[in-house]
């Protein structure tokens, strides 16, 4: 029997899984309380959730799309 060709190979479904635990980390990273109209937290401005973790929601992403783009090697 020949074996069937997939798109995907093992290391390919790692990394995307390692990609989207890295942007669902990014999203926690931003998650948080927030100001209403009676109470204001300046938290919401805080380095965490305005700098990192965008960045981190980004490296997620692009590790993901490296992950789609990567070819299997042939054995």
């Amino acid at each position: 029997m020949d074996k069937k060709e997939l798109a995907f190979d093992k290391v390919n479904y790692i990394l995307l899984a390692v990609g989207m635990a890295v942007v669902v980390l990014g999203f926690i990273l931003m998650s948080g309380s927030g100001s209403t109209e009676t109470s204001y937290d300046p938290d919401i401005f805080s380095a965490r959730r305005i700098k990192v973790a965008p960045v981190v929601c980004l490296v997620g992403f692009v590790s993901m799309i490296y992950a789609v783009i990567r070819k299997p090697k042939k054995d």
